[in-house]
C-alpha cells in the first residue's frame, strides 16, 4: 500500500480528528507531555509482567498485550493533539516511519484475525458438544455421549493445525523492525517529542506482536531481541519485561516441544478424559452396559454405569468441558474485539494523517498561486 494510493483514495476527512491541520497559539508544555506519555508507556509494559512465564501462553495474557498496545496507539493521538503540532510541521522521516510501520501492523492484525477465525471454526464443534451434553434436564443418553465424543475427537484433530498465514507473520515482524528507528536529524522541541513517542510505540508494538506470535505458534522463533540505547522513562520497564519473557519462553522451548494456549490445553485434557470415560459406549463391555429402555430425551439406548463413581466422574468431566468451552469462547471473542479495535485505531490514524497531508499540500499550492 503506497502513500500515493492512500492519498488518492481519501476524498473526505475530519480535520479535527487525529492530526490537527493548523497550529494553536500559546505556550506548549511539551516536556510534561513527553514525560506523561512515556510514563503511561512504562506502566503499560509493567502490566504485561506475568507472575510465571507459562501465563504468557494464554489468551488472557494475549488480550492484555493487545490492550496495552491499543492504549499506546490511542495515546499517540492524544499527544499530537496536546502538542498542537500540525502535519505541515511534521518531519518527513516521521511521516514515512508512521505510514510504513502502521501498514505492517495492519497486516499483522489481519493475520491474527485469520487465526482467530480458524479457532472459531473449532468453537462451532464445541457449541454442538456443549448442547448435546446439556445435563440441565437429565444425564445424556449413550447416543449423545457417543456423538459428543466423536465431535470432540474432530476438535482435537483441528488443534494440531494452525493458520498458514502465521508462518508469514515472522517475516513481517522482521521488516517492521527495520522501520522502527529514532531519527537523528535536528528538529523542533515538539518534533523531538513526537519522534520519541512514535519510537516508543513502535518498540511496544513490535515486542508485543512478536511475543503474541510466539504464544500462538508455541515456538520461540518469532521472538525479536531489541536493543534500546537512548534514554527513555520506559527503558527499564521494557528491558525487565523483555529479559523475563524472552529468557522464560526460550527456556520453555529448549527441548523443542511446542506449547499450546493454556485455555485450549485445559479443554484438550478434559476432552481426552471424556474420551477415556466414554470409550466403552460402542461396546457392551465393562465398566458399563447398555440399557435399552427409552430415555427421557427419546433415545432408545441409555448408558448404565457399573458403579456410581464412574457416572459421577463423567458428570464432573462434562462440567469441566462446559466451563472450559465457555471460557475459551469468551476469550476468543475478547481477543477478536481487541484486534479489531487496534486495526481500526491504526486505520483511522493513517487516514487522518494522509487526509491532512493532502489538505496541507493543497494549502501550499494555493499560497504559491497567490
Amino acid at each position: 500500500m503506497s502513500r500515493v494510493h492512500d492519498v488518492l483514495r481519501i476524498t473526505k476527512c475530519n480535520f479535527s480528528g487525529y492530526f490537527p491541520v493548523t497550529a494553536h497559539k500559546g505556550s506548549s508544555r511539551f516536556l510534561n507531555i513527553e514525560h506523561d506519555f512515556e510514563q503511561k508507556l512504562a506502566e503499560g509494559m509493567r502490566k504485561l509482567q506475568p507472575i510465571k512465564i507459562t501465563d504468557v501462553f494464554s489468551l488472557q495474557w494475549i488480550i492484555k498485550a493487545i490492550q496495552s498496545t491499543l492504549e499506546a496507539h490511542t495515546n499517540i493521538k492524544t499527544l499530537v493533539t496536546e502538542l498542537h503540532l500540525p502535519v505541515s510541521d511534521w518531519d518527513e522521516k516521521c511521516i514515512d516511519i508512521y505510514l510504513d510501520s502502521s501498514v505492517k501492523v495492519l497486516d499483522i492484525c489481519n493475520i491474527f484475525s485469520a487465526e482467530i477465525n480458524r479457532l472459531n471454526q473449532g468453537q462451532l464443534l464445541l457449541r454442538y458438544v456443549l448442547h448435546i451434553l446439556d445435563t440441565s434436564n437429565s444425564f445424556p443418553s449413550s447416543e449423545r455421549l457417543r456423538r459428543a465424543r466423536v465431535s470432540l475427537d474432530d476438535w482435537l484433530k483441528k488443534t494440531n493445525s494452525r493458520s498458514t498465514k502465521l508462518d508469514s507473520c515472522h517475516a513481517i515482524l522482521q521488516t517492521l523492525k527495520t522501520t522502527i528507528c529514532l531519527p537523528k536529524a535536528k528538529t523542533s522541541a515538539k518534533g523531538r517529542v513526537l519522534k520519541r513517542a512514535l519510537y516508543g510505540v513502535g518498540v511496544m508494538t513490535l515486542f508485543t506482536c512478536s511475543v503474541i506470535l510466539a504464544a500462538l505458534t508455541g515456538s520461540s522463533i518469532p521472538l525479536i531481541d531489541l536493543h534500546i540505547s537512548d534514554k527513555f522513562l520506559w527503558l527499564e520497564s521494557f528491558h525487565s519485561l523483555q529479559a523475563f519473557l524472552h529468557e522464560g519462553i526460550r527456556r520453555e522451548h529448549s527441548n523443542g516441544k511446542l506449547s499450546m494456549l493454556k485455555e485450549m490445553e485445559a479443554f484438550r485434557l478434559s476432552a481426552l478424559m471424556f474420551h477415556s470415560l466414554t470409550n466403552g459406549i460402542d461396546s457392551k463391555e465393562e465398566p458399563g452396559e447398555l440399557n435399552t429402555e427409552l430415555s427421557k430425551d427419546g433415545s432408545s439406548s441409555q448408558w448404565k454405569y457399573a458403579n456410581p463413581e464412574e457416572k459421577e466422574r463423567t458428570q464432573e468431566c462434562i462440567k469441566l468441558l462446559t466451563n472450559g468451552g465457555q471460557l475459551l469462547g469468551n476469550q476468543l471473542d475478547s481477543f477478536s474485539k481487541q484486534v479489531n479495535d487496534l486495526f481500526q485505531v491504526l486505520l483511522n490514524g493513517r487516514d487522518a494523517l494522509l487526509c491532512n497531508l493532502r489538505a496541507s499540500n493543497i494549502s501550499k499550492r494555493n499560497e504559491v498561486k497567490m
